[in-house]
């Protein structure tokens, strides 16, 4: 057992200079996320930072300007994730607004061609002969499909956000925020982000070389896609990317969106004109990313290129079930993982950094696996799987806790151990990588070692941060909605959670693992509903709790029902548990 996480509380110093439309609640909670102001708390469109300050932008919208130009095929080719998905399909949709006449797309398989641009995908592509070949979402650490789509006379773009490499691949333009020496102000672009920003500036110079009789193609018709790749990579959410997210949200709710969008909103039972980032990350995301983990992504991607809503709600009702196939599929080996771990000597348990595998777990879902056991563990968890069923290679995926940067953790590992890992690439708390099987038991023992090395052991103690406790007046459905609109929130801009403590009058069990709960507040009359999600842990609650939960409209009531959706939950000091 691990030991119950601290609860700390943000220092949110207010500021004068609020409109009188924002109320103090919301003010503190954009405080404690150092927004001050107005502009700095909710960010806009005109704000945005000017694509010039990308690097090689120019020699970018060059090459696309020039292959339009000349009615050239460009191939965009995506990722496997929901990042990789909406940006080519931004770049699809986008390109095609421009002028391009002759714009194809393709999406390597997990299980066939591995990762990114690689020279099996480069042979399979062979025959649509592009002109121009375009990576979205990836392609910095693919040096050798790279190097392979060159050698067949292929000029390559890449746009990408990954870190990169000591060295870059041989592409004719590289566009990445994390390039060195790049100038551009926000280094947290998702893929989708920066597939974008090169549309904007390809815009600009087909407007200067009179391209168009106005000014051009309206690009924030694409904004909505951008939305949906942003959040569901987990990407810092700084001004920029919220003013981008804002932006998509806007259009998602105004009923005009992407037709595949609006039918995963629909499919998964979420009203497309209340969207929330967080309906993003729970609902729509997982429904895409499910078709690269289980299945082909180019069926997710298909959903987001159609402009027929039938057809449209069709794929979605696909992307539906493979996700549900997916969450089977995740359970299992979420159950084989905590039985492994159960069984894992005590120093290996609880050393700083765990690595799991088991020959029939499925490479697309071992992300799932490590995000779910870093949470439960608090430990940076690598999953590994077999790159495909009785494979010698295995595919792992890592996540880190605040504190440890996962690439360089790698890194420090191919340093230390050249050759151990065949390849890997990520970002500070995600990352990917693949070794052979006989190989796994010395890098158990190197990720071991180098995550001691570079971990603050105080950082394995969970921390949970919240902006402090609601004033009884202040649980309405008014302040409800408030901190609903007020985002978008996301990683590096949280949502608003609170805590404080909380007499238990009665509680139930929801299905299996769900605890609906009845609560008193002292300076309160009247009762507070709550709901903890997956908090059935076959122990009552004891009498009086502590709570780490946000306030919610209750959809399920509805008119001014609100209810505590509770993130975390633990006795106070002398409560007892007992039944109802």
């Amino acid at each position: 057992m691990r030991p119950p996480p601290t609860i700390r509380r943000r220092d949110a110093r207010v500021r004068d200079g609020w409109p009188a439309d924002v109320p103090p609640l919301l003010r503190r909670i954009y405080a404690g996320r150092d927004a001050h102001d107005l502009e700095t708390a909710r960010p806009r469109l005109a704000g945005l930072h000017a694509p010039e300050g990308l690097s090689n932008i120019e020699l970018a919208s060059g090459l696309l300007a020039d292959a339009i130009a000349h009615d050239a095929r460009i191939l965009v080719v995506g990722d496997f994730d929901c990042d990789g998905a909406t940006a080519c399909a931004v770049a699809v949709r986008g390109l095609r607004m421009l002028g391009a006449r002759d714009v194809v797309h393709a999406v390597p398989h997990r299980i066939v061609h591995g990762y990114g641009l690689s020279p099996a995908l480069v042979d399979a592509l062979a025959p649509l002969q592009p002109g121009l070949l375009v990576t979205v979402d990836h392609g910095i650490a693919c040096h050798a499909g790279i190097a392979a789509a060159r050698e067949r006379g292929w000029r390559v773009l890449v746009t990408d956000h990954h870190l990169p490499g000591d060295r870059l691949p041989s592409a004719d333009a590289i566009v990445n925020p994390n390039l060195p020496g790049d100038a551009f102000p926000s280094k947290v672009l998702a893929g989708v982000g920066v597939i974008f920003y090169v549309l904007l500036a390809l815009r600009a110079r087909l407007r200067a070389q009179g391209a168009f009789d106005g000014p051009g193609p309206d690009l924030s018709v694409l904004l909505d896609l951008v939305a949906v790749g942003t959040v569901a990579d987990l990407v810092p959410l700084d001004a920029n990317n919220r003013a981008l997210v804002a932006a998509g949200l806007r259009r998602l709710r105004s009923g005009q969106a992407n037709p595949g969008l609006l039918a995963l909103a629909e499919v998964s039972g979420r009203e497309a004109t209340r969207l929330t980032a967080s309906d993003i990350g729970f609902a729509i995301g997982p429904r895409l990313n499910a078709a690269g983990r289980l299945e082909d992504m180019a069926i997710g991607i298909e959903c987001l290129l159609t402009d027929d809503p039938a057809q449209a709600r069709e794929l979605a009702r696909t992307l539906h079930d493979i996700n549900a196939e997916r969450r089977t599929v995740q359970q299992a080996m979420l159950d084989d993982a905590e039985a492994v771990v159960a069984r894992l000597p005590a120093v290996a348990s609880d050393s700083a950094g765990v690595c799991l595998h088991d020959p029939d777990w499925h490479p697309g879902v071992v992300g799932l696996v490590a995000s779910k056991m870093k949470d439960a563990l608090h430990r940076p968890v690598v999953a590994f799987a077999p790159a495909e069923p009785g494979s010698a290679q295995l595919r792992g995926s890592a996540r880190s806790i605040p504190g440890l940067h996962i690439r360089d953790v790698l890194a420090a590992v191919d340093t230390a151990h050249p050759g151990l890992i065949e390849r890997f690439g990520g970002h500070a708390m995600a990352a990917g990588l693949s070794l052979q099987a006989e190989r796994y038991d010395a890098f158990v023992d190197a990720f071991r070692t180098q995550v001691t090395a570079m971990l603050d052991p105080a950082l394995l103690r969970a921390e949970i941060v919240t902006d402090g406790a609601l004033d009884p007046r202040e649980f309405d459905i008014a302040h409800a909605i408030h901190l609903r609109d007020a985002g978008p929130w996301g990683q590096a801009f949280p949502e608003p959670v609170f805590d404080g403590e909380f007499t238990v009058v009665d509680w139930r069990i929801v299905g299996t693992r769900h605890l609906k709960l009845t609560l008193r507040l002292d300076g309160r009359a009247q009762p507070l509903s709550a709901i903890h999600f997956g908090g059935w842990r076959d122990v009552a609650p004891a009498s009086r709790e502590r709570l780490v939960y946000r306030l919610a409209p209750d959809d399920y009531r509805g008119g001014d029902a609100v209810q505590l959706v509770v993130e975390h939950r633990e006795a106070c000091t002398g409560g007892e548990g007992g039944q109802t």
